[in-house]
């Protein structure tokens, strides 16, 4: 009955020979239809850009604090805090990254200790967004020093914090594109060699000075 009443349909519409022909319409359809969401999540996709982020992963036990400096077309600015919980991640700065180089300054909440270096910037206790680096103490922020992070210029960069994070610098180094680090009161420049070193004893003496 049910096949007698489906022919009867077609029919009306057209012929019998139609049933092939309204079959591969419908497989098409089908078809059609199940390949919709892929193609979907597929544009979407497309039209989302790729992220670029400047991220940092704190990998220790602890809770941290995160402060960051860094220059863009305005100058130097510093950005603190972000409170990152142990063993997570957040990001500092959204977007593709406008320099190679930043600079960071962390501390450990719960078993103190601190992430630094030798990049002296502006911080302050309370959170902050302070623009330039220098007079920190005189404009009434601290003077603190942070690490450099070398991004290699890639679009995005994530920080690991371990606790053997420390990024260890030789010498004072002043934020790249910034002014020199200043010497503290009192103190100048280093010696030339041989300043202040005592001249070697004369021939025909011994380390004492006295005459073989």
């Amino acid at each position: 009955m049910t096949v007698c009443l489906h022919f009867n349909r077609l029919e009306h519409a057209g012929s019998v020979n139609a049933l092939p022909v309204f079959f591969a319409k419908r497989r098409v359809l089908r078809t059609l239809l199940a390949a919709l969401p892929a193609l979907f999540i597929g544009l979407m996709a497309l039209s989302e850009p790729a992220h670029a982020d400047f991220r940092l992963c704190n990998n220790t036990g602890s809770r941290v604090g995160v402060a960051i400096g860094y220059k863009d077309a305005e100058g130097w600015t510093t950005e603190g805090w972000w409170n990152i919980s142990a063993r997570s991640c957040d990001t500092l700065l959204r977007g593709a990254l406008v320099a190679r180089y930043y600079y960071i300054y962390a501390v450990d909440y719960d078993r103190g200790g601190e992430w630094s270096g030798h990049a002296f910037m502006c911080s302050r206790e309370k959170e902050f967004t302070i623009r330039g680096t220098e007079n920190c103490l005189a404009r009434g922020y601290d003077r603190t020093g942070y690490f450099e992070v070398d991004t290699q210029e890639q679009r995005s960069w994530t920080v690991q914090l371990t606790d053997t994070a420390e990024q260890p610098v030789d010498r004072p180094l002043p934020p790249r594109g910034g002014p020199p680090p200043r010497m503290p009161p009192g103190a100048g420049p280093p010696p030339p060699p041989g300043v202040g070193l005592s001249p070697p004893p004369p021939l025909g003496t011994n380390k004492e000075g006295l005459r073989r």
